[in-house]
């Protein structure tokens, strides 16, 4: 009998090689409906391949990451099925899932180009194959037999991808008159498929080398549902509006510049502001929490970072060594901070009664990306860290990871991120070549994020193959006022620095030992936090973090130095306060000044100027009435405070 045990622990019992489908089928005929793809001891399969031995299984549906992403590389499938029914010779090359959707790059027939015009019939002939229902069939062959087909169908493009595979066997995708290489998985048939948008078209150059030819690459997404068509563009609409490279520039926050360089980008006044606001919030509880602030250079010997396993995973995406000419040093530009951390713990010898060891920096990392996948805030080339890292003792590591639960949760609650997953990212089991370390201290480290979290009462998510390279972490997913989710918050446990460093504490044992390095970034990397809560906020941020808080708009220049006098008062009361003095009309300076997401606009005229008052006008409410001076600064520093209660307590 082969045992099937599903994510509950329940097994169930079946006489011969079973497939996904079938599992789903002896579950309920409505999982067999929703089900599009299965995870097998932790790798994502077919529904349709047959699992002949024991195993632990997940069944995936659209509401989960690996149903999305079988689904959509299905249908990249699909549409290169359909580009080639219109424009026969085609070469393919890569036709990846993304966050929303897919995508496929693609050299077309000489003499043929692919306009915004050309995807509406493309998306009417993907709706055409779908409705076929045609079975996308698996099949192995040998690597030569591989390159064979692809030499005959003049595709050079998969040719030199074969070319790169190990030698043995390699699966191709065959669906009506079209076959892929692809690893896979995929959909049973292509008549899961029933609506269909292709959403952009865009150059790319062959595998992201500048050195190679630019190919079109078309995108799209698909659902299984009309219905899930239609609410995506309604929300993309929306997310256009809260776009943080708009809003951004709307109100003045950061810029870029080509003279600077793509991916690196520039804070403004008010920008700047936003983040110290941030920084500071943040340091005001590290602080409580027993946090040390450090500082590090912006570059490191190469040498640093391959002791701590960087160079080998991440070299590739670094910027390339910078060698000085007369004593031949090589120098990186720093991709990470963790292994200067370590090197400040190495300052000087440690004993348990120093620990735990609670170190904070707001450092600045950088990693090369290619110039194609830079996007705003979210996608660049320098970025800061709220990076922290704790070295504690083996008996201190799950007291220490759930304090820095606690920290995140105060950064949740301050920015009203109500809506969010936990989910535990663990080694994959089948693939140990991914991690440094021993399996013994992979155990430990994934034992304490587990008990941590279940202390903690955390509704999880398991998911095998995210760790780390050098540990296992727990990331906090959060969903955004779009719905959309995005990975803000992570804590790794890592006993394989300490080992590579050579880090030791003196025990009450006078022995020597090594501390456990717990890693921590509550906000990620600020440029993103920042771009994500722009949109979460569509600008609108609350009153303890805007920029500006208030803005003084006199109704005329008579009452300019009135404004003034009125900025001067709140500003001492440590309200964020400018003046509009431009010669505009009093309507044209509210409606500029809302854009601004200002929230609240004091209007002050003749009668204000008299009487040492002020007409309050909050963002999107209108207006609240007239207040003295003092009676407002009272109610805004009273409005900061709720925001705030409690959280540093």
């Amino acid at each position: 009998m082969i045992k099937i045990t599903l994510p509950d622990n329940s097994v169930r019992e079946f006489a011969e090689p079973v497939s996904g489908l079938e599992i789903a089928k002896s579950i309920s005929n409505r999982l067999a409906k929703d089900v599009l793809s299965i995870s097998v001891d932790g790798e994502v399969w077919d529904l349709s391949r047959k699992i002949d031995h024991d195993a632990n299984i997940k069944l995936h549906t659209w509401n989960d990451r690996e149903g999305k992403e079988t689904f959509w590389h299905s249908s990249a499938h699909l549409m290169a099925e359909a580009i080639e029914a219109y424009y026969p010779g085609t070469k393919f090359g890569i036709g990846p899932t993304v966050d929303t959707g897919f995508y496929y790059d693609i050299d077309l027939p000489e003499g043929k180009v692919l306009s915004e015009k050309d995807l509406q019939k493309i998306e009417q002939k993907m709706l055409e194959l779908a409705r076929q229902k045609n079975d996308i069939v698996r099949s192995d062959i040998s690597k030569e037999d591989a390159l064979a087909k692809f030499t005959e169908k003049n595709d050079e493009l998969k040719q030199e991808l074969i070319s790169e595979l190990e030698d043995g066997t390699i699966t191709l995708y065959n669906q009506g008159n079209f076959t892929d290489l692809c690893r896979g998985p995929h959909l049973p048939n292509t008549g899961y498929i029933k609506a269909i948008k292709l959403t952009a078209i865009a150059g790319a150059y062959w595998r992201g080398d500048e050195k190679n030819k630019m190919l079109t690459r078309v995108y799209g997404v698909t659902f299984p549902k009309a219905k899930m068509l239609e609410e995506y563009l309604v929300m993309v609409e929306e997310a256009k509006k809260r776009d943080h490279r708009k809003i951004g520039k709307e109100m003045q926050l950061f810029t870029f510049s080509e003279s600077v360089g793509q991916g690196l980008p520039l804070w403004l006044p008010k920008g700047a502001q936003l983040r110290e606001q941030l920084e500071n919030f943040l340091k005001k509880v590290q602080k409580k929490y027993g946090y040390e602030q450090v500082m590090t250079p912006h570059i490191g010997d190469v040498k640093l970072y391959k002791t701590s396993g960087h160079y080998e995973k991440y070299g590739k995406d670094s910027f390339q060594p910078i060698t000085t000419p007369a004593e031949g040093e090589e120098y990186l530009l720093k991709p990470m901070n963790c292994p200067h951390h370590c090197e400040i713990y190495k300052a000087w010898p440690r004993s348990y009664k120093d620990l735990p060891v609670r170190m904070a920096e707001f450092g600045t990392v950088y990693r090369y990306e290619m110039s194609g996948e830079l996007h705003g805030l979210t996608r660049v080339r320098g970025f800061t860290q709220d990076d922290a890292h704790l070295f504690c003792r083996p008996d201190q590591v799950k007291e220490e990871f759930k304090k820095v639960i606690d920290i995140i949760f105060i950064i949740f609650k301050a920015l009203s991120f109500e809506n969010y997953t936990a989910q535990i990212s663990l080694r994959d089991p089948n693939k140990p070549e991914k991690y440094i370390g021993s399996p013994e201290n992979w155990d430990k480290a994934e034992q304490a994020i587990i008990e941590a979290c279940e202390e903690k009462g955390l509704n999880t998510v398991t998911e095998l193959g995210e760790a780390a390279f050098y540990g296992p972490k727990l990331d906090f997913m959060i969903k955004d006022a779009l719905g959309r989710s995005w990975q803000l918050g992570t804590v790794q446990v890592d006993y394989n620095l300490p080992e590579r460093f050579e880090l030791e504490y003196i025990g009450s044992d006078d022995n020597r030992h090594r501390p456990v390095m717990i890693h921590r970034a509550p906000f990620g990397s600020m440029e993103r936090f920042v771009a994500v809560l722009i949109e979460h906020t569509a600008g609108k941020f609350p009153l303890w973090l805007t920029p500006e808080q208030v803005v003084v708009l006199p109704i005329s220049e008579k009452y300019n130095d009135y404004a003034k006098k009125v900025s001067n008062l709140l500003n001492i009361s440590d309200i964020r306060t400018v003046v509009d003095d431009r010669n505009e009309k009093i309507g044209r300076k509210i409606r500029d000044n809302e854009l601004k997401r200002i929230p609240y606009l004091l209007i002050v005229g003749e009668k204000e100027a008299e009487s040492d008052s002020i007409a309050v006008r909050r963002q999107g409410e209108g207006d609240k009435g007239t207040m003295a001076i003092q009676e407002f600064a009272e109610f805004i520093n009273k409005e900061v405070r709720d925001q705030l209660s409690g959280l540093y307590n």
